[in-house]
């Protein structure tokens, strides 16, 4: 079916969402990442909108929803917020929905399960960051380096890869080029998506608002390594371990089944995180590194893992699936598997 883009006013701010399939149907909500926008779900959209309602909002600071600052402060729980006053204006907020989270829109939809468990029909986690956050935590309790939470926040971004996307580069030129961190780091290399649908990605990525209300965030001096610590605006500061603590989805009730779905081979969201100062002080990339015991990888997969298991100790169901040969973004890199996936899932939490 196709899909309609609208602008939906809500109490919050005014929403940029795609939508598709019969009004009537199970609804499915998919909440993108980071340097995103509901753009990466058209293809899925088109797959699913024969038998579920299928809607993807623009996160605020990303694509064509309204520029809203991002109060790091409050970790991921504007998004969530927003979430929730979309599903209102929406005339969603008293009917169970399945959500499905990419990236760090599964840390979104573990903080909206947080607030609003009884509305939630079901979790789909693809790729899902860690419930501490990215960057500066060193064990699977969340730990962090140092009491400012070093390591994390706006400084970690790369300063090149934000000024191409503001300049809106569709190229090729640099190794930072976000056409060449998408094929790097999205998927896994050598899977490429067609041109067209390669370039209307690349389009979505420009669309991300940059500077200290939104990516990467505004930036704080640190006398810990690697020398930058959170600051209190914008997107990397709102999803660092400072403001940002998700180990409460452990004890929801009620508890929604959750389905997670994880590339064998992310790079992004992984315990050999090439984006975390951890492993890339490990590795030599990042000077100075004073060893594991200090500033070891963020173990990212086993911090969701430790708090899945209680989840499930508590009553949840949980499953879990891995994609062989495949990144960060199973529902692009292995479509038809992805798809089955949530298909079946759905059909047993509605």
């Amino acid at each position: 079916m196709p899909i309609e883009q609208q602008l939906v006013p809500t109490s919050r701010l005014r929403v940029h969402t795609r939508i598709a399939g019969p009004v009537d149907a199970p609804p499915i909500v998919l909440v993108h990442g980071n340097v995103s926008t509901g753009a990466f779900f058209e293809p899925l959209m088109e797959a699913l909108s024969d038998r579920f309602r299928v809607i993807a909002p623009d996160m605020r600071g990303f694509g064509d929803t309204e520029p809203a600052p991002i109060d790091a402060t409050r970790g991921v729980r504007d998004f969530a917020d927003d979430l929730r006053s979309l599903m209102d204006a929406l005339d969603l907020s008293s009917r169970p929905v399945l959500f499905v989270g990419w990236s760090a829109g599964g840390g979104v939809i573990m903080q909206y399960a947080i607030d609003h468990a009884e509305h939630v029909a079901g979790l789909v986690l693809e790729n899902p960051m860690s419930p501490f956050g990215f960057g500066g935590t060193k064990d699977v309790r969340g730990t962090a380096y140092t009491d400012d939470f070093a390591g994390s926040g706006g400084g970690t971004a790369n300063p090149e890869f934000a000024r191409l996307i503001k300049a809106g580069d569709r190229g090729n030129d640099s190794q930072v080029s976000p056409r060449n961190v998408m094929n790097a780091f999205y998927f896994k290399p050598p899977f490429r998506v067609a041109p067209a649908l390669e370039d209307a990605f690349v389009a979505a990525m420009l669309k991300t608002q940059t500077g200290d209300d939104h990516y990467p965030g505004d930036t704080t001096a640190s006398t810990n390594w690697p020398g930058v610590a959170p600051g209190t605006r914008g997107m990397n500061n709102a999803i660092s371990a400072k403001y940002v603590d998700l180990s409460g989805f452990a004890a929801i009730d009620p508890r929604p089944p959750v389905l997670w779905i994880r590339g064998a081979d992310d790079q992004i969201v992984s315990d050999t995180s090439l984006f975390d100062f951890g492993f890339l002080g490990k590795l030599g990339a990042v000077p100075g590194w004073p060893g594991d015991e200090v500033a070891p990888p963020q173990p990212m997969v086993g911090q969701l893992r430790g708090v899945l298991d209680r989840y499930a100790t508590a009553g949840g169901q949980v499953r879990e699936e891995v994609f062989a040969e495949c990144g960060h973004s199973p529902h692009i890199e292995q479509a038809e598997r992805f798809l089955a996936a949530v298909r079946n899932f759905a059909e047993t939490a509605f």
